[in-house]
């Protein structure tokens, strides 16, 4: 049975010098606002509120259902804040920025800079029913994208939830990565009762299995995930399923006609089941995204040109001679 969810805190409810305007989103470990300073200056607050632990029905106030959820909720909320000092000290354009970080209502507040464009997610929405995201754009995004992610590695932290819709595009083209994992994954893996929180088909296959390792590799497989789901609109089939039967196919012979062999390569080996068959930094894989890349295997716009051509030749009649 799924968990109840959580009700968010109200419109105009203040919470310390913060005013929230409305709900951004709600999943299954937190809430995020947007909220206005005293300043009317704009941000999102996230808000640590695991369904399955505590539930709050009304009003502002958390409740646990039981003791065992209470202890498991308050060791939650201290990874939460780890979280939150950690993300605060990294000052990186390609990262969401933590401006502040507090504790009320009996949880944690986490305060960000509130971004204007849209995710990596719609750009696919709206590319996809053409002709795909341009492969110039991958290149773009996902370049910059790892500057960030490459710091995040230093810092000893790991994302665990890279997939398009948690990539930001500013309307200037520059992305930046949001909603970071690291609290609730430090959460399953020490607490086996709670069930693991990642996305099917962007989760990499040590996510599912608490005895393999995570590092720098898992992250990989998310970007790989995100940047095949560029090319086919959609995520790739899930790694657990994966394992059993992979049926993921083969994206040189799938796409080969509008991206190059060099991008196609770097997906399929950032989807390796195997951990160490991936690319291992995120050094290692911008070193790979930056080697030029040839042209595909057709010209996708010289196909369509003839294409335009014949269909324009077999529309027009035909004269017959007097």
């Amino acid at each position: 049975m799924a968990s109840p969810s959580n009700q968010p805190l109200a419109r105009g409810y203040q919470l310390q010098n913060y005013t929230i305007a409305k709900l951004l989103s709600a999943g299954g470990f937190s809430i995020v606002y947007l909220a206005h300073d005293e300043n009317d200056y704009p941000v999102a607050i996230k808000e640590y509120l695991p369904n399955s632990l505590v539930l709050r029905q009304e009003g502002s106030q958390v409740m646990a259902s039981n003791d065992e959820n209470l202890a498991l909720f308050r060791h939650g909320l201290k990874c939460f804040f780890e979280e939150g000092k950690t993300l605060a000290h990294i000052q990186h354009p390609n990262i969401v920025r933590v401006i502040n970080f507090f504790r009320a209502n009996d949880t944690v507040y986490m305060v960000m800079e509130y971004e204007r464009g849209r995710t990596l997610q719609k750009e696919i929405q709206l590319k996809h029913d053409r002709e795909g995201v341009d492969e110039k754009l991958i290149r773009h995004v996902f370049y910059h994208l790892l500057n960030g992610l490459r710091e995040v590695h230093l810092n000893k932290l790991l994302h665990l939830d890279i997939k398009p819709a948690n990539i930001y595009i500013r309307r200037d083209g520059s992305p930046v990565l949001l909603d970071f994992g690291s609290a609730r994954q430090t959460l399953t893996s020490e607490h086996s009762r709670l069930t693991p929180m990642y996305t099917p088909g962007f989760a990499a296959p040590e996510q599912y299995n608490k005895k393999d390792s995570h590092g720098p590799w898992t992250d990989i497989y998310g970007v790989g995930a995100s940047m095949y789901a560029c090319l086919a609109g959609t995520a790739p089939p899930p790694a657990d399923q994966r394992q059993k039967e992979d049926k993921l196919p083969d994206v040189a012979q799938r796409w080969g006609d509008r991206y190059s062999p060099e991008l196609l390569t770097l997906i399929q080996q950032c989807l390796a089941l195997n951990a160490d068959m991936r690319p291992q930094s995120v050094h290692q894989l911008q070193k790979l995204l930056l080697e030029p890349a040839s042209v595909p295997r057709h010209r996708p716009g010289l196909i369509r040109s003839l294409r335009r051509t014949w269909l324009n030749f077999t529309a027009k009649p035909s004269r017959v001679s007097e």
